[in-house]
């Protein structure tokens, strides 16, 4: 018994992932993995340029001849077809009879005696290798299945890439044209104020010049009337008589300018 574990064991090695039988021909590809060279060759047909089993994408279709692996599986083929191979038998744990067909109803493999048997009295049953074929059959079209969804996907994937990097680039001119109107928008504004700014002094200025015009007039007016304020001052402290009374009219006169009001 533990011969034949041992024997399905290794012998799993010899079987294609794809096909799940044992390897024709079989090819190593770049990240390790082997299947038949039919097999993987009907997959890249397929534009699927990746591994199968490990999904790695290949930028080139390389693939090497595993002449190690190719005598391991023609070993291996020949001692499941050998009748004589004992350890290679399937048995009936209940009947020890060799496991000759698979039952639809139950799903699982039996002999001729539990076909036989009242409890499989009304199971359908079939061929291993025809089950076999079945079984590989439906696999193959659930590969096919993925493959298309897989395509597929990655066809969303490449519009969905595509239209990020539009929506990005769209972004950066936007960025790009804001910012140069704002430039342009600062420029205008700059000139204006300094025009503005300009204008204003200007305004001040001119203003300005015609009040300090005014502002040195008061003034010179203002110097005048001090000065005749302290000439009549100094007549009036005279305490000769007669110089007093000889001056009276140049004295009355000059009050009397310096009384009149003054016309702005």
């Amino acid at each position: 018994m533990a011969s034949r574990l041992q024997s399905e064991n290794w012998t799993e090695d010899t079987i294609c992932p794809i096909c799940l039988d044992f390897f024709k021909d079989p090819v190593i590809l770049d990240c390790g993995h082997n299947f038949c060279r039919p097999c993987i060759i009907l997959c890249w047909e397929k534009k699927l340029n990746s591994c199968p089993e490990c999904k790695a994408a290949f930028q080139e279709r390389n693939m090497k001849h595993n002449r190690a692996l190719a005598n391991l599986a023609e070993k291996a083929r020949q001692l499941k077809l050998n009748p004589k191979a004992e350890e290679s038998e399937l048995r009936c744990e209940e009947h020890q009879d060799e496991l000759k067909l698979f039952c639809e109803t139950d799903k699982k493999l039996i002999c001729y005696t539990c076909r036989d048997s009242r409890e499989h009295k009304s199971y359908n049953f079939l061929p291993i290798k025809e089950a076999v074929e079945i079984c590989k059959d439906q696999l193959k079209s659930f590969l096919d299945s993925l493959a298309l969804k897989k395509s597929a996907v990655l066809e969303t994937e490449l519009k969905q890439k595509g239209k990020i990097s539009e929506v990005r680039t769209q972004s950066n001119n936007l960025q790009s044209h804001i910012t140069s109107e704002f430039s342009k928008m600062h420029q205008i504004l700059t000139e204006k104020e300094q025009r503005l700014l300009r204008d204003l002094r200007e305004e001040e200025e001119r203003i300005l010049e015609s009040m300090e015009k005014n502002l040195r007039e008061i003034q010179e007016k203002l110097n005048s009337i001090e000065e005749k304020r302290l000439k009549l001052r100094k007549q009036v402290q005279q305490k000769d008589d007669l110089i007093f009374l000889k001056v009276r009219e140049y004295i009355a006169g000059q009050f009397s300018e310096t009384s009149q009001p003054q016309n702005n």
